[in-house]
């Protein structure tokens, strides 16, 4: 059975919302958008490169679909995401059409992620997508979690596990970055 791998990028309070720009998710009126760039490092880039390696399909929500189609489309040749099947899912979208090999699931998401992972291959990987992981983390469904854990508390936003769900772990994996980042991978128990 396939791995169902969530990446996020983290607050010490749990924020997961918009850490790559200030416009990418305004909701409930967030304005700490971009959080995450003074604290980058090539190891971060280095960590999300090898979930890729353990990756053979991305599931996204509309909205990190959206963001990472704009940022990747226009020039497949450096898409990291471009040869991967992409399931999106999303009950308001149409159409997937507009980045290479999207998939759309609009019913019966858990019971289709559970399908997915019960089919041959390697991980899947969950990038952002604060609605669909709730979902997912809920329903049991997630195996693992690679979290870059930023040393800041920005006290509002949505954030990685839904209010009210006990989720175990074990820690499998750490390391301290010189920005003050702390990696850490987190199996399910």
């Amino acid at each position: 059975m396939r791995k169902l791998i969530v990446h996020q990028f983290i607050t010490l309070d749990g924020v997961i919302q918009a850490p790559g720009d200030s416009n990418e998710d305004v909701d409930l009126g967030f304005t700490h958008g971009g959080w995450t760039h003074p604290y980058w490092h090539d190891e971060i880039g280095a960590h999300f490169g090898q979930a890729f390696m353990e990756t053979d399909a991305f599931i996204l929500g509309r909205k990190t679909w959206q963001i990472h189609g704009k940022a990747f489309a226009p020039n497949p040749a450096e898409d990291p995401f471009g040869g991967f099947p992409k399931y999106v899912v999303s009950t308001t979208l149409k159409s997937v059409e507009a980045w290479q090999n999207s998939i759309l699931i609009s019913a019966n998401v858990i019971q289709e992620v559970r399908k997915l992972k019960s089919q041959p291959g390697k991980s899947i990987l969950l990038d952002g997508s604060s609605v669909l992981v709730h979902s997912l983390i809920e329903n049991d469904l997630v195996d693992e979690y690679l979290l870059h854990v930023y040393p800041l508390v920005l006290g509002i936003g949505k954030r990685l596990f839904p209010e009210g769900k006990r989720v175990n772990l074990k820690l499998i994996e750490s390391a301290a970055l010189p920005t003050g980042v702390i990696y850490q991978r987190y199996q399910r128990i």
